[in-house]
């Protein structure tokens, strides 16, 4: 070997940066996915709908039948609100030939009128009641005799 040729370390292969440039950083995820910290905002309003619902369910078996879902904003369509009236919360979509009925919670008109996590979750609860009334043509309060206690 010629002692005017330069010598050279090895370069270590590429793979995946576990670290930034500097040594720090985070090394994996914050939390792992079944703690509540790594759900979404969406996904935590998801699950108090599944979990009114589910609750409702238990007393009226009818409404295995009937589907819940969850809107960002209610779209503005034929019998909605006027401008000028409240936004509403929710609404009830009736059965057609070829589909179930459907409840339809909005979740951004929800999460702007709750403060906090249990108001927004008793806020869905009673949202639900209100709307299974609907359909039911019952009182909410028929429906979940603790509607309207807290």
């Amino acid at each position: 070997m010629d002692s005017s040729t330069p010598t050279s370390a090895p370069t270590p292969a590429p793979g995946p940066r576990r670290r930034d440039r500097h040594g720090r950083g985070m090394r994996g995820p914050i939390a792992p996915p079944q703690v509540p910290l790594a759900l979404s905002r969406a996904d935590a309003f998801d699950d108090l709908v599944r979990d009114a619902a589910d609750r409702l369910e238990r007393r009226w078996p009818q409404l295995a039948d009937v589907e819940f879902a969850v809107q960002d904003v209610p779209w503005p369509q034929d019998g909605q609100p006027a401008d000028g009236d409240p936004v509403p919360l929710g609404r009830l979509i009736g059965a057609a030939k070829d589909r179930p009925s459907r409840i339809v919670i909005y979740r951004r008109p929800v999460e702007i009128r709750a403060k906090s996590r249990d108001e927004r979750a008793l806020l869905v609860h009673e949202v639900v009641v209100e709307q299974v009334a609907e359909l039911l043509g019952l009182s909410p309060e028929n429906v979940d005799p603790k509607y309207g206690e807290d």
